[in-house]
């Protein structure tokens, strides 16, 4: 077989190394001839000398050499030696003679330096243009990253608090496995499998546990990597990506950010030939095209559903979503077990407890809180965490950083604690509503300068009519407190007042539980606050209902601003009392807040 030799540059640089050198060599060699210092003196004394050039070290001319005839002369060259020297050797017939220094390195290196400056730059220009060649070569391959089994390094037991989606995958991993199991009596495998929750429930460590268990190579790529400027490169990656999964298989595609690619088609005017919308089109012609006996599985994740094309979602292509939702307490529990397993924790630590503290947190809510804690504890120069350093992170999280700095005048701090004990005092007077844990007058975040903390007892799914105005109460105590007391109204009260009506315009519009308005659905659609600008949908409602409704949610809020009005009244002793040890202290539990109702209740 012929053998291929690769060619290169630097056998031409020692070619021309080489050349150089025999050259100076021949030069030096043969045109002029190096007499000994001795032989010049004496040929100085036989008058044969010519001509002299002298310099500090050489002696260069010409000389008439032996027998020569007709005055010819030819070039030499000697080392200068001292004189005295020179004569007092020449007195003792000693043969002497001059040597001058090899410069022969320092001459090539004089060539060699420039010449390999110039080529290491002419080398570096060259690599760049051949870079950026391959580069615009390989705008349609695709971005994905390939993990092998041992690269994943994750596992179902990783992923805590959503048992129920990795019941739904374990038919993933055991298809992987034994495919033979499914395809002996003619069974065939989701083509793809849609992971849909809210983000941080932990979509993505699914999808690289099924990865991990199955031991199969996982590509994993964002929806938004397929798209490009240059037009058909998103489709060129999409065909490239499924070619590479082929030749793997079995193995594991995952999307992360799917509704960066699988938008629904149409809006926005920009018709079928909008660069996401091709890309589109070739992944729904590449999830029709390949078989799932191959041992394709083609993943992907979002946590906006409704904006996905139906085409993705019919069966075929996505036919399985897998909810990936938040975690009840038990789930919060798991998760939390998990991320203290590298926390140094003390003996009070309650796991249960500060699972109940952080309802409607998903795992990576639970991971920077415990984080938080760990930080708090080295900053209060501990080795363990303790149970409180869990409490002030749960705030911390909740409500923001803690201002002790800021500056409040006496007045706008009374404000606040009358504000706050009437949140709480509502709370505690109503059924139904979420025990009081703790009440604040530190200010914390960006604009709370106070702060009511309520901590529920158990996981709700499902809340009755009257714990919505229970709540909604519960929101208008602060501002119901300040009319009381002060016969006057603050700006403090503007979140409140934002909740209460998302409340109550909830339970008008969607929760049919306006007796004016009757057992109908009147919230917009959710899909319309994705459209483009001048395309948005409102609901389908006349303006007589949408003024009607108004008017529901004005008298929700008026009637329930007086209950919480009256229940302050009732106990203006206790909102007093309760006030003036909150000034005191700036920070009062819940239990304490009982424990001075009691002692009131007692005395009367």
């Amino acid at each position: 077989m012929e053998k291929h030799h690769k060619f290169s540059i630097w056998y031409v640089i020692m070619a021309i190394w080489g050349i150089l050198l025999i050259h100076n060599l021949m030069i030096s060699a043969f045109a002029i001839e190096t007499i000994p210092y001795s032989r010049f003196l004496r040929l100085v004394q036989e008058q044969r000398i010519t001509e002299v050039s002298i310099t500090e070290n050489q002696i260069q001319g010409r000389m008439v050499p032996e027998g020569g005839v007709d005055g010819r002369s030819v070039p030499f060259r000697t080392v200068r030696v001292d004189p005295e020297i020179s004569k007092l050797l020449d007195e003792h017939d000693v043969t002497f003679k001059g040597e001058i220094e090899s410069t022969w390195l320092r001459d090539i290196l004089s060539w060699v330096l420039p010449v390999a400056l110039f080529v290491g730059i002419w080398l570096y220009m060259i690599k760049r243009i051949q870079g950026q060649q391959q580069g615009f070569m390989t705008l349609g391959k695709n971005k994905a990253k390939i993990y092998v089994e041992d690269e994943v390094g994750v596992t179902f037991e990783d992923a805590a608090g959503v048992d129920e989606a990795k019941q739904e995958l374990v038919e993933v991993i055991d298809f992987l496995k034994k495919p033979e199991r499914f395809t002996s009596i003619g069974g065939k495998m989701p083509r793809g499998i849609l992971l849909v929750g809210p983000p941080g429930t932990g979509k993505t460590l699914l999808a690289k546990a099924v990865a991990g268990e199955s031991g199969v190579p996982f590509f994993s790529m964002s929806g938004s990597e397929f798209v490009e400027m240059f037009v058909g490169m998103g489709a060129a990656r999409v065909r490239d990506l499924f070619n590479q999964a082929k030749q793997k298989a079995p193995c594991i595609i995952f999307i992360d950010e799917l509704d960066a690619l699988g938008k629904a088609r149409g809006f926005g005017g920009m018709g079928g030939h909008d660069e996401r919308e091709q890309t589109l089109n070739q992944l729904l012609v590449e999830m029709d095209g390949f078989d799932a006996q191959v041992g394709v599985i083609l993943m992907a994740a979002t946590n906006r559903p409704e904006i996905l094309d139906p085409a993705l979602m019919r069966p075929g292509r996505f036919d399985r979503q897998v909810l990936v939702d938040r975690p009840d307490k038990n789930g919060r529990e798991a998760i939390l077990k998990v991320h203290l397993k590298n926390v140094h924790l003390d003996d009070d630590i309650d796991v249960e407890k500060v699972a109940a503290m952080t309802p409607g947190m998903v795992g990576a809510d639970l991971a920077n809180l415990v984080n938080e804690a760990a930080l708090l504890a080295v900053r209060r120069d501990r080795r363990k965490v303790r149970m409180e350093d869990f409490e002030e992170a749960v705030e911390r999280v909740v409500a923001g950083l803690e201002k002790k700095n800021r500056l409040i005048n006496p007045e706008e701090k009374k404000i606040v604690a009358y504000h706050e004990v009437g949140h709480a005092l509502v709370a505690m007077a109503l059924p139904g509503t979420d025990p009081v844990q703790k009440i604040t007058i530190i200010p914390r975040g960006i604009a709370a300068l106070g702060y009511t903390m309520q901590v529920p007892t158990e996981d709700r799914f499902l809340m009755r009519k009257t714990e919505l105005l229970n709540k909604i109460a519960t929101l208008l105590g602060g501002r119901a407190a300040e009319a009381i007391v002060f016969d006057d109204i603050s700006t403090g009260a503007h979140n409140d007042l934002s909740k209460a009506t998302d409340i109550a315009r909830s339970m008008v519009t969607q929760y049919g539980m306006s007796e004016a308005i009757g057992q109908v659905y009147h919230a917009a659609d959710q899909r319309s606050q994705f459209l483009y600008p001048g395309m948005e949908r409102h609901g389908e409602y006349s303006q007589g209902t949408a003024e009607l409704i108004d008017q529901e949610v004005r008298e929700i809020i008026n009637r329930q601003y007086e209950v919480a009005r009256d229940i302050l009244q009732a106990r203006r002793e206790l909102l007093e009392r309760s006030t003036q040890r909150l000034l005191e202290q700036e920070t009062i539990a819940g239990e304490e807040l009982k424990a001075i109702a009691e002692e009131i209740r007692r005395n009367r």
